[in-house]
């Protein structure tokens, strides 16, 4: 099953990328400039 071999063991919800690209783009990041944000779900970390 694909979901194991994700860190938080399930699929990303729609919801869960749209609220990262929302912090993003919100004054709580304005000192994030000129990175990517890897939206993964912990995978890389396994």
């Amino acid at each position: 099953m694909v979901s194991r071999g994700i860190g938080r063991g399930h699929m990303g919800e729609p919801s869960e990328i749209a609220e990262s690209a929302v912090w993003l783009c919100s004054d709580r990041a304005s000192f994030v400039c000129g990175e990517s944000l890897l939206v993964d779900g912990a995978t890389v970390c396994r």
